[in-house]
């Protein structure tokens, strides 16, 4: 069954095109922006009446947003905003932004790659992660070749004594001059081992991953912790897309949802320097090439993107694989889709709840519970230009999202307008266990041991 909504909002505003890409090794300081003034469109009823916008966070004329992240501890009230470059214009880097008081977001500074003009491309993915009782951030950036830095993959930033912007300070770079073009995504995960390892799309058939604890310690050269293959790739096809690693109770393994080319593929990642192959999902009518995939807590259900326009996201069931009837899924129990002409970007679960970043419809929430039939049960549009508008496509609007567990908390990069943050309601925080779940999500528990499960021999 294939869910749908359509809304009906108010498309007679048009915003001149913002595009993405470029930036300078510099962390510049600077004052509070937007959020103290109400926009004239907050007047316009855009969402559902169970969505509250807390706040709203313009970033400049030229918002360039890409992809963001935000950390999980309430103590730590940080959100981290990937800034990249489309037609020359805006910076190239990372906004971090304090949301302390979500109603009045304020930007704390800003890194940006040195000799910005110089660079082809930009930032594109960020994500933190905790070690040795220290925070960082690390954002990953793409450069075409014409340009510097072609070979720099992810930039590592100490953001440990924020809200002070001199404390800010870059502490290591990755390269791969053998895989020029940069990491489109990253994922970082906190291993079974007790190890943090950043997951990294590389030029090649392959995931490239990267000790982070090394990394910070010693330099890269004894960082690369392993690579996880697209099955059946070469050199001359594209690798991995977009991906995801949780550690699955059932098998006790570490396991990697990869999409990529051909589909989507699930490794057993509990040894980095040999990932088993468990599950593929290939053959799929419409689907060549996979974005981002994401499974339910338990591994049961996964969420699979396939980004051009008109694609829904599909549900499959995995039961029949975890059973080891079949080892490939084709066929999904259900499609959901806010609107027909359009396509998601990206999505986060908190079962049986799916966020998603729906590029032009905005933030969008849709249920899971009954995965053969999802129901959409909030939104709001972040986009405002105009379906007509003189920029062609449906890749604009709302890019990235992201949910704080301890709270509920929803914060959401629009390319065009900025960083948004909402409450909706009912949704005051999130642990699986309440929903009969493991407590399992893309929010990493640095300070905790994986809590393994005894498998009977």
């Amino acid at each position: 069954m294939i869910a749908s909504t359509s809304h009906a909002r108010p498309r007679d505003r048009v915003l001149a095109p913002i595009l993405l890409g470029v930036g300078l090794g510099t962390l510049l300081a600077t004052s509070s922006l937007g959020a103290q003034q109400a926009p004239p469109w907050t007047a316009l009823n855009r969402g559902s009446d169970n969505i509250e916008v807390l706040g709203h966070l313009p970033l400049g004329p030229d918002e360039n947003l890409a992809d963001m992240d935000i950390e999980q501890e309430l103590g730590r009230p940080y959100a981290y905003v990937a800034r990249a470059r489309y037609a020359g214009k805006g910076p190239v880097g990372m906004s971090i932004i304090d949301i302390s008081n979500p109603e009045s977001p304020t930007k704390i500074t800003e890194w940006q790659i040195e000799n910005q003009d110089l660079h082809i491309g930009g930032a594109r993915d960020v994500k933190h992660f905790k070690w040795n009782d220290r925070y960082y951030v690390i954002l990953s950036l793409q450069f075409r070749q014409g340009g510097p830095n072609s070979d720099l993959g992810a930039v590592v930033l100490d953001v440990t004594d924020l809200p002070d912007p001199a404390s800010v300070e870059e502490v290591a770079r990755i390269r791969e001059p053998s895989m020029p073009g940069g990491f489109h995504n990253i994922f970082v995960y906190k291993h079974s081992n007790g190890r943090v390892y950043l997951f990294a799309t590389v030029s090649g058939p392959y995931a490239n991953v990267y000790d982070l604890g090394t990394l910070i310690e010693e330099g890269q050269e004894n960082a690369l912790a392993g690579q996880v293959p697209v099955p059946d790739g070469d050199a001359n096809r594209s690798g991995y897309h977009d991906f995801y690693v949780a550690y699955h109770p059932d098998t006790d393994q570490d396991r990697f949802y990869g999409g990529g080319t051909g589909g989507y593929f699930i490794y057993d990642v509990s040894t980095l320097g040999d990932p088993a192959l468990e599950i593929t999902l290939t053959g799929i009518r419409g689907i060549t090439r996979g974005h981002t995939f994401t499974p339910s807590p338990d591994g049961r259900y996964v969420v699979a993107e396939s980004e051009y326009q008109y694609a829904p996201l599909r549900i499959f069931d995995l039961q029949p694989a975890l059973d080891g009837e079949v080892t490939n899924v084709r066929n999904p129990v259900s499609a959901w889709t806010a609107h027909w002409e359009h396509l998601v970007h990206n999505h986060e679960i908190r079962w049986p709840y799916v966020f998603v970043s729906g590029y032009m419809d905005g933030l969008q929430v849709f249920n899971l519970s009954d995965p053969a039939d999802p129901q959409t049960v909030a939104y709001y549009d972040t986009y405002l230009g105009s379906l007509n508008s003189e920029n062609p496509g449906v890749m604009r609007g709302s890019f990235g999202v992201d949910v704080r567990n301890e709270d509920g908390l929803i914060v959401v990069s629009d390319m065009t307008t900025g960083l948004w943050i909402f409450r909706m309601e009912g949704f005051q925080g999130w642990n699986g266990e309440d929903w009969g779940m493991p407590d399992i999500s893309s929010a990493q528990k640095w300070d905790e041991p994986v809590k393994k499960k005894v498998i009977s021999q």
